[in-house]
């Protein structure tokens, strides 16, 4: 017999209608939900109480640091932050003194849930590769919340992720962000109002999947670079052609055309509703994409682990898009060939958007310790970034690439109280993190087994005394 399910082995004590309360369209009367809706967030914030964690060193995500400092928690948003706080009557306390907090971590670029643990063929549901664009595809539906990978993930104090296609396509499909807590569905734990993304890959991916000759394949399926432009470009023009049609029948010019799912994508991101997220590793092939994306007018959220990202720092922050990078892989590839350990410090010196990400299920657990590596790469070559600067790589740049940074990503009056506290400097290989707080929830407790959430998969199996 399982000795805990799901939701109550996350949070001793709380009620299971947390894990999956009911969201707008359910129920017989419920309105139509519009096909943008088709799969609404129902997550509810687990309870929480009011909170003041004092005497701590605080950075507040966005590049403030405060010695001494305090977080006030109030109805699962953080209520205040400064040197000086007193806790509101019948209020609980913690003495953080020698400990750090900062805001939860945020990875942009996660597989869990649709790469899951245990690792076998059957849970291989990331890559969708019946052809070479399938913008159709939303990974949502591929994501499996009992996934193990979540809970080892908060324990390294990730709060929020963006769950991510495979970079096998031209396009990959839509992705998703989720809040990181126990539930028993994909919608329960989905970011409530994040825009949906559009995963694109550019480079060696598409050309291996499709090409390096496997003879006829689907779709008009590339076998270069400049097929895989060729197919990203026909893809738009039948997408703007698609979005002009829904907009005169929405003004009355006429009738709208027939549903199109992998349409419906691509002109989401023509409105701009849908942000783009693009795995490329090259200097001229981001450039290239960047022009790109002005011919059809649209814009390029965040490049995907843009090892060469440094070649072109100063166009990226002239056109505004973030690089998701990692700390220091390289040369696994030929196109990861020039990859540099000074890429991430590098890339925010010439004041562009820099954010350290994982694309792991290992490193999603240790993303303070990749920042760290990069942090002082950096400072080994000359780039002294504040240590509460070098943060926001971790905090609000990623949240701004998930459209949520208004609500989530740093330590400010009227945010989510997604937030941690550290045994120590977060930024040395001896801390870890201690307490996860997610809406004010206590999330994951080192030192509490009560508050360390156990997915089924964590417990082994059955004996065969207990198969009767």
């Amino acid at each position: 017999m399982r000795i805990r399910n799901l939701c109550l082995a996350a949070m001793a004590g709380l009620a299971l209608t947390a894990c999956d309360a009911p969201g707008k369209g359910a129920g017989k009367d419920a309105a139509f939900v519009p096909p943008e809706d088709a799969f609404p967030s129902t997550y509810k914030p687990y309870p929480s109480q009011t909170l003041l964690i004092s005497n701590a060193t605080v950075l507040d995500g966005i590049g403030g640091r405060i010695e001494n400092g305090a977080v006030l928690i109030q109805d699962g948003k953080i209520a205040a932050i400064g040197a000086d706080l007193t806790a509101p009557e019948g209020a609980a306390t913690i003495d953080a003194r020698g400990k750090w907090v900062t805001p939860g971590i945020i990875d942009n670029h996660s597989h869990l849930g649709a790469y899951p643990s245990p690792g076998v063929d059957s849970h291989g549901d990331g890559n969708e590769i019946s052809g070479p664009v399938t913008s159709e595809v939303w990974v949502e539906h591929s994501i499996w919340p009992q996934d193990a990978g979540f809970t080892r993930a908060l324990a390294g104090g990730i709060t929020s992720l963006q769950i991510l296609p495979g970079s096998a396509n031209l396009f990959g499909g839509r992705g998703v962000t989720l809040k990181n807590v126990p539930a028993r569905t994909m919608q329960a734990m989905k970011f409530p109002g994040a825009p949906y993304t559009l995963k694109m890959a550019c480079g060696e991916n598409p050309k291996r999947v499709y090409g390096y000759g496997r003879g006829s394949t689907p779709g008009g399926a590339p076998y270069s670079r400049m097929g895989n432009v060729a197919g990203y470009r026909d893809a738009w023009i039948k997408a703007t052609d698609y979005k002009k049609q829904l907009d005169k029948a929405k003004t009355g010019g006429g009738d709208p055309p027939k549903r199109d799912l992998e349409l419906e994508t691509l002109a989401g991101v023509l409105n701009g509703e849908i942000l783009v997220h693009m795995h490329c590793y090259r200097a001229d092939e981001m450039a290239v994409i960047l022009d790109m994306s002005k011919e059809f007018g649209y814009k390029v959220t965040s490049f995907h682990h843009a090892v060469e990202a440094y070649k072109i720092a100063d166009k990226l922050a002239e056109y505004g898009a973030c690089s998701s990078m990692w700390a220091d892989w390289y040369g696994f590839k030929m196109e990861a060939y020039d990859g540099i350990r000074e890429n991430i410090p590098l890339v925010h010196n010439a004041g562009a958007c820099a954010i350290v990400h994982s694309d792991s299920d290992v490193g999603i657990q240790r993303l303070n310790q990749e920042a760290a590596k990069a942090w002082s790469d950096g400072k080994r070559i000359g780039i002294d970034i504040p240590m509460e600067v070098a943060w926001t790589w971790l905090s609000i740049n990623p949240a701004r690439t998930l459209g949520i940074d208004d609500r989530t990503g740093s330590l400010e009056p009227g945010k989510m109280a997604d937030l941690v506290i550290w045994t120590g400097n977060p930024f040395s290989t001896y801390s870890k993190a201690e307490k996860v707080y997610i809406d004010g929830a206590l999330m994951f407790d080192r030192n509490d087994p009560a508050n360390q959430p156990v997915m089924d998969f964590e417990l082994g199996q059955p004996g065969e005394g207990d198969r009767k």
